[in-house]
């Protein structure tokens, strides 16, 4: 139960012993006066930064135009660039937070920039890069997010014991979170022993909330069950509260307590990915359930908007009864048929996933905004015959995409009716059903939301690509698959591959109006994050179905003869 704070709930959150931080940063708030009034008004006391957040900030304005393109005049590649711009931002950053860094005593004020994800399984590369953006920045109160991974957890205990502070990020399971915390204090115990201060090294551990409740809702929905849906919008919680307990238990163990009485600061844990991404729930959920003293919460601009508005603090401190709940759900969740370690897994795999694909964007528009030769207008100076231009260009593009969305809901509709008449395993035929049922249903979903997004945008639907799509997915049955008027193995295969491509292309469409909403008030960016959500959950269910059929098609794990 929580209880108002309308006169103003983020001083309230603050004085509940939340820190609340801002999960954004571009030059767009740093030079438009933005990050300071949230530092003034909104109590923000850090900012935290990650691939898509810079990928993001390179689409508001022209505030990188003129750096990029004297960078290409130099000759840089398109790694040192990014380099150059996103070091360049955090610094700062870090000067914009300097009084809230001084005024806290170095807990607060912090700013985070991540080492490049394509390094995150390589210990040794990920230390170097730690040390060289440290070097860059070069401001006490920096933050170096590394990812848990099982390499990262070796690399957390290299750099903290050479002294530099860390944000780890992506934790999604309570054993990895348990292996943080025994990295950091590894670490410690290492910089001790080396001779460093151990007051000046600080730590935060950045644990994922609303991403858990999206993976595990979608395997409820899948199970179709009332006593599964049941369980929906409960798990992200109570991961958290758990998560918290295992911090308390540390705390008060002799490993720590030694650490302590040396001068050594905790590594207090991190809400991270708290924006709301189902509209069924409350949109200030991962913060009014998680105020618990000595925590960070991190908040999408959307989300420090929403509970600065209409923000709520629970009636009672967090309490024992609390965590038996918590564990209780997690029982009911394995005895309805969802393996949490399984979910886990996957949040950890699709995460890496999601910030490789935005280093990628980030560094094409780089090199696209290095070798640019000038000429082009900016978008404050566009004028409105390119406009008109461009909305002609979106129009087209959107239809195109409408095409092929048709052709989807098509191949999808008929995917899971042509499984509903598959023999196979009953328990695991049953689950593959309702999954592709379930997909079935999501793709029509995104294809109404396309035509609402292209209403909003006053883009008329062209009636005869609607037409053509639907015509390309019926001459579409007609590709060989081995056997003349019946199905094969083979189709399986080439039909979720078929769904695969399909939903990666929806979710590039669906990234590339996120990326317009910045500038596009007609475009909401909290339904277009929900939107390339879903689609990666998607993507990764059809991969799951698509090495399975791939297995039973090709024979994986049979004798091959010899």
């Amino acid at each position: 139960m929580s209880v108002s704070s309308a006169s103003d709930p983020l001083a309230e959150l603050s004085a509940a012993g939340v820190s609340v931080w801002l999960d954004d940063l571009s030059r767009e708030l740093l030079a438009g006066g933005e990050l300071k009034r949230l530092i003034e008004e909104k109590h923000v006391v850090g900012v935290t930064t990650n691939p898509t957040i810079f990928a993001s900030a390179l689409s508001k304005g022209d505030r990188y135009t003129e750096q990029l393109r004297q960078l290409g005049v130099e000759g840089k590649s398109v790694d040192d660039a990014v380099f150059t711009l996103t070091t360049d931002d955090v610094r700062a950053g870090c000067q914009a937070f300097g009084a809230v860094y001084r005024r806290t005593g170095g807990t607060d004020g912090r700013v985070s920039i991540e080492v490049d994800p394509r390094l995150a399984k390589d210990v040794d590369a990920t230390v170097a890069q730690a040390r060289k953006l440290w070097a860059a920045v070069d401001e006490p109160n920096l933050f170096i997010k590394i990812p848990a991974t099982r390499e990262g957890l070796a690399a957390i205990t290299a750099v903290v014991a050479e002294g530099i502070s860390v944000n780890v990020t992506l934790i999604f399971s309570l054993d990895r979170y348990r292996a943080v915390m025994d990295a950091y204090l590894t670490g410690l115990e290492q910089a001790l022993a080396g001779g460093h201060d151990l007051a000046g090294i600080h730590s935060v551990a950045s644990f994922f909330v609303s991403r858990v409740d999206t993976e595990v809702d979608r395997r409820l929905d899948a199970l179709g069950t009332p006593e599964a849906r049941a369980l929906k919008g409960k798990a992200a919680i109570a991961n958290a509260r758990l998560a918290h307990e295992a911090y308390e238990q540390m705390a008060v163990g002799p490993r720590w307590q030694n650490l302590a009485a040396a001068g050594a600061r905790p590594q207090r844990p991190l809400w991270a990915s708290t924006g709301v991404k189902d509209p069924a729930y409350p949109d200030t959920l991962y913060v009014s359930e998680l105020v618990i003293a000595g925590t960070v919460n991190t908040m999408p601009g959307t989300t420090l908007a929403a509970f600065a508005d209409h923000g709520t603090l629970p009636v009672h401190a967090p309490a024992t009864d609390d965590s038996i709940s918590a564990s209780s759900h997690f029982e009911a969740l394995e005895r309805a048929g969802v393996r949490f370690a399984d979910v886990t897994d996957t949040l950890e795999r699709e995460g890496l996933a999601k910030f490789e694909d935005s280093w990628s964007e980030l560094a094409a528009t780089v090199d696209r905004e290095m070798h640019a030769t000038g000429d082009e207008p900016s978008p404050a100076d566009a004028s409105s015959e390119d406009s008109a231009d461009s909305a002609d260009l979106l129009a087209i593009y959107l239809n195109d995409h409408l095409s092929g969305s048709t052709a989807g809901v098509e191949l999808f509709r008929r995917a899971a009716q042509a499984q509903r008449g598959h023999q196979g395993q009953q328990s695991q035929q049953t689950r593959r059903d309702e999954t592709l049922a379930d997909l079935a249903r999501q793709v029509e979903q995104d294809r109404d939301s396309l035509l609402q997004i292209m209403t909003d945008l006053g883009i008329t639907p062209d009636r005869s690509k609607i037409a053509l799509g639907w015509l390309a997915e019926k001459a579409g049955r007609l590709k060989p698959n081995g056997h003349l008027f019946s199905r094969s193995p083979l189709s399986d295969v080439l039909e979720l591959e078929s769904m695969l491509l399909g939903v990666r292309g929806k979710a590039a469409c669906w990234r590339t109006l996120r990326a317009l909403a910045e500038t596009d008030q007609r475009l909401y960016t909290d339904h277009l994050d929900t939107l390339v959500e879903r689609a990666e959950h998607q993507s990764a269910s059809l991969e799951e179905m698509r090495l399975t059929a791939a297995a039973a098609a090709f024979g994986a794990g049979r004798p091959t003869g010899r």
